[in-house]
């Protein structure tokens, strides 16, 4: 068993690596990946600059607290670049050269999985130095949980949501073999992870009714979560996310191997 198991191991090891070094190619990328991370950091900075003139604290955040957040929150947000599988496998079956993928000597997902993978380790080190900057730059208070099994929940909380969006866009990739168009579907996964992952504002600041809400969907435990966290709070949700994230992906899972089963026959390798 253990044979048999070592040599799949080396072909997803190989894929990681393969796009590992790919993303060399692309350096530009790699600037604006930052870029777009500081900015999200300015932008929050200079809001709560003016709101915090003018109170202490703002739904429990101090001024140093909201900004480790928002540092947190925009590092995990950017490690999340999954969107491009969805576009990948659209264009890709569009065309007619998605066979490309069906004869890799690999599961198909597990690919793409991989290939994420390739690109997270890569793009972690820039933005982590891109967070680091700004809170030297700002002189920032850094609010950070020194408790080991909070960070640890966190850690495979990340680990459980990058996956979970690597299954929905591979989900809703394939989705392009039954229908020409998945826009609508994309449009509509942007908006709630907009909203739920509380990238652009804590979901702490909406009313509970709104927040019990948001919980209930995966994309809360994706980078919220995890943000409040690192950041000491929320720490009675930490194994329930974990759990609730770990039926997402098992629920996804298995929605997605009914869809292939089921879609993979109209797909005849020419091309919609």
């Amino acid at each position: 068993m253990r044979t048999r198991l070592l040599p799949e191991y080396r072909k997803y090891r190989e894929a990681v690596y393969m796009n590992l070094k790919a993303q060399l190619v692309w350096r530009s990328d790699v600037i604006f990946n930052m870029l777009f991370t500081i900015s999200k950091i300015l932008f929050a900075y200079l809001l709560w600059r003016i709101i915090f003139q003018q109170k202490d604290m703002v739904a429990g955040f101090t001024f140093h607290g909201m900004l480790s957040y928002y540092i947190i929150s925009s590092f995990l947000s950017q490690l999340e670049m999954s969107d491009g599988i969805s576009g990948e496998i659209f264009w890709r079956i569009r065309n007619g050269t998605f066979t490309n993928y069906m004869v890799l000597p690999i599961n198909t997902e597990g690919y793409f999985i991989a290939m994420e993978a390739g690109v997270v380790l890569f793009y972690l080190a820039f933005d982590f130095l891109a967070a680091v900057i700004w809170i030297f730059l700002f002189r920032i208070r850094f609010v950070f949980t020194q408790e080991p099994l909070m960070i640890f929940c966190a850690a495979l909380m990340v680990l459980l949501g990058l996956l979970f969006m690597v299954q929905l866009n591979y989900y809703l990739g394939i989705l392009t073999l039954k229908y020409q168009e998945i826009n609508t579907f994309l449009m509509i996964k942007k908006n709630l992870i907009l909203l739920a992952t509380g990238t652009i504002v804590p979901l702490a600041l909406f009313p509970e009714k709104i927040v019990k809400l948001m919980s209930r969907l995966p994309f809360y435990y994706v980078t919220y979560l995890p943000s409040m966290l690192l950041t000491g709070r929320c720490g009675e949700e930490a194994v329930p996310g974990i759990l609730t994230l770990i039926f997402w992906c098992v629920f996804l899972q298995f929605v997605i191997a009914v869809t292939w089963k089921s879609y993979r026959k109209k797909y005849d390798g020419v091309g919609i």
